[in-house]
Formats: structure tokens, sequence, C-alpha cells
């Protein structure tokens, strides 16, 4: 468990660096106790509203900036889909300049295609949303976009690790207006931007290595959101197109949004 600690920090340390939001000016704030508690209760409601929807599907917006070892800054932009039916059902796609790949999971069996290359890969997963999660991460090194935010709690799953809070007010995300909060923990920092009202979803998810030189950076943002019943009808089927060659999960490359050719600083 605890996506963020285990999987965004390994994802960051394969990276070379990654782009210096602020440069070198520094930033002094000080936060009230009542701000951590209302960023904490913000968190809380957002992780209570998710876990409360059945069904949910959204569009994702991915970016993953890198630095290489002659200091170039590059970055790395992915688009994608996630339908979720609780609790063991979930499809994900995803479309970036390395590849174009495709999962479903239906409580049984993952399947997982790159259209680009196609190639495919299945293995035996039983269980719930959660438990596949942390297989495809753990076992298979095969991380889902946005993880954190599809488990059934992600107020256990985040807020143990957290060493400090903010409430940064109100800011706006692709015209929808959101409570930013900031959380720190020993090996990240992340921020998170959550839709007002009375559907308080994340609308931008963003994670900070603060251990790693360069402070290597990724951000997921979210949207056409919707629950329920404006949620299409989805059989979580994946058509294996013809010719596809079935292969082993750990053969299947680039699968997850840091490009094999992308190689860590030694």
């Amino acid at each position: 468990m605890h996506y963020i600690a285990k999987n965004i920090t390994r994802n960051a340390r394969t990276l070379a660096a990654v782009l210096t939001v602020v440069g070198t000016a520094g930033v002094g704030m000080s936060v009230s106790r009542a701000d951590e508690t209302q960023a904490k209760n913000l968190f809380k409601a957002m992780s209570d509203y998710l876990a409360a929807q059945k069904v949910i599907s959204m569009d994702i917006d991915s970016n993953l900036e890198v630095v290489t070892q002659d200091g170039q800054k590059l970055s790395l932009a992915s688009s994608g889909t996630v339908i979720l039916n609780r609790p063991d059902k979930i499809q994900a796609t995803r479309k970036g300049g390395f590849a174009d790949v495709a999962m479903v999971f239906d409580g049984k069996t993952a399947t997982l295609l790159r259209k680009d290359t196609n190639t495919y890969a299945q293995v035996e997963v039983p269980g719930t949303i959660d438990h596949f999660v942390d297989e495809l991460r753990d076992k298979y090194q095969r991380p889902l976009p946005a993880a954190d935010l599809l488990m059934a709690n992600p107020y256990h799953e985040l807020m143990p690790l957290v060493v400090s809070t903010k409430d940064l007010g109100s800011g706006v995300i692709g015209g929808v207006e959101c409570d930013h909060l900031a959380f720190k923990t020993e090996e990240v920092d992340w921020q998170i931007w959550i839709a007002q009202g009375e559907r308080p979803y994340p609308c931008r998810y963003v994670i900070t290595s603060n251990k790693v030189a360069g402070s290597p950076q990724y951000t997921i943002d979210v949207r056409a959101w919707k629950t329920g019943a404006e949620v299409a009808a989805d059989s979580f089927s994946l058509q294996i197109p013809t010719g596809a060659k079935k292969i082993n999960l750990s053969d299947l490359p680039d699968f997850d949004e840091l490009p094999s050719i992308f190689a860590a600083k030694r």
C-alpha cells in the first residue's frame, strides 16, 4: 500500500532529474493548526466521496518532466481514460509519444495490450481493485496512473505518511474552482486540487520527490468526471486484435509512463 512512497519515489529515482519549479527563490509560509485541520477535513471529504461512488469514469492528462544527463529539460505527455466499477472491475487506456496501451481487469484476470506493437499479456489476479493495484505495482512493476485516487479509501492510503499539511485556498483547474491542498512526507511532497461543491473530485494531482536532486515531478489532470448513471455501461473486456502476440507481462515494454530509452544516471 501507500502508492506514493513506494511507487512515485521509485519512479522518480529512475529519472535523471526534473524541472525545478521555483528556481532559486525561497517561499516562506505560515500555516495555522486550523488550516491544517481544514485541509485534512477537505481531503477526507474527497476520499469519502470517491469511496461512495460505485461507478466512475474520467479522462486523464499526465505530464512527467525529466532532465537528461546533459541538463536538457524534457516533458513526457500522455492522455488516457479510466473507468471503474467497484469493487473489482477497472479499465484504463493511455496514449503517449512512446506507447499506445490499454488495460482491463474483470475481477479475475488482467489483460494488458500495447496497441502500437500488437502485443499483449494476461495474468490472473483475482480480488478487488485495491488488491489488483497493489499486485500490478509491487509484483509486476506496472503502476496505474492516479492509482492512489482509485483505492477504496485514499485518505487511509495517503495520510499516515503526512508530516506537514497546508490549505492554500482556492485555485481554478480547467474552469473548475477547487480547494488547493499541499502535503509533505519524508519521501515526497504532493498537492491536490479538489473541486468545490457537492462533487469533490480531484482535478489535479502533483507529486514531487523531495529526496532526489532536481525534485522529480509528476502531474495528473482529471477532466470529464462522471459517476453513476452518467457512465455508459461497460463489459470490462478487451478485444485482442487479430494477429496480436501474447507475451509475458515482464516482456511487455514501455507500459508505464517512463519509456525504456530514459535510463537512470549511474
